[in-house]
């Protein structure tokens, strides 16, 4: 594939959305065909299945439901969007992918990785980007970013306990260090600026 597929992460609250689209800018700026694209979501099938895990009640479905939903909306995502994106030389830039399943369903839900990336092969043939930036912030910080952004605590996934978004945030620091060579840890605090300066770093060897 001639394109990059980068994908950022991190929990609720801090500023995926708003440095994805900074940094889509910086690379129009510099020439680059980009896409910018979200999960759950991305393509129509994947969108109305979107809908289906993130409204409803918190209990709406099990951890297992979850990771099955999930994984049928990034297979869509995949073939529909971000496969032809990179075929023709795009940079693909997501709002969560694969690893949010490992840290979310996988870890806190305790599903469990194994089974996680079982799904992904089946449903998307294993398809990894090629950089994952892992947003960080205090944990505080983060939940006082998401209540102003929202007005309040969340749709039915982020509107969970404090314990159960600690757990998330361990899976991520802990899928982080295991693969140093994909994923590069960015220090989410500070101004707009700041961050997305700190992002085109983390981005320089590939650019």
């Amino acid at each position: 594939m001639a394109g990059r597929f980068i994908s950022l992460e991190g929990g609720e609250g801090v500023g995926k959305s708003t440095q994805l689209s900074r940094l889509a800018g910086a690379l129009r700026a510099r020439g680059h065909d980009v896409v910018e694209t979200r999960e759950p979501g991305g393509s129509p099938g994947a969108e109305a299945i979107r809908a289906l895990l993130l409204e409803g009640e918190a209990e709406r479905w099990s951890p297992q439901s979850e990771a099955l939903l999930f994984a049928a909306a990034r297979a869509d995502h995949v073939a529909k969007l971000i496969r032809p994106a990179l075929e023709r030389g795009a940079w693909v830039l997501s709002d969560r992918f694969l690893d949010s399943s490992l840290a979310y369903q996988g870890g806190a839900g305790g599903v469990g990785a194994g089974a996680i990336r079982a799904l992904h092969a089946i449903g998307s043939g294993g398809l990894m980007p090629d950089r994952t930036l892992l947003l960080q912030l205090p944990a505080e910080a983060a939940a006082a970013r998401a209540m102003k952004r929202d007005g309040h605590a969340g749709d039915r996934i982020g509107a969970r306990g404090a314990g159960y978004h600690a757990q998330v945030a361990a899976a991520f620091e802990a899928m982080a260090e295991a693969e140093p060579d994909r994923f590069r840890i960015v220090d989410a605090t500070g101004s707009t600026d700041a961050v997305a300066g700190r992002i085109l770093v983390a981005l320089e060897d590939l650019l």
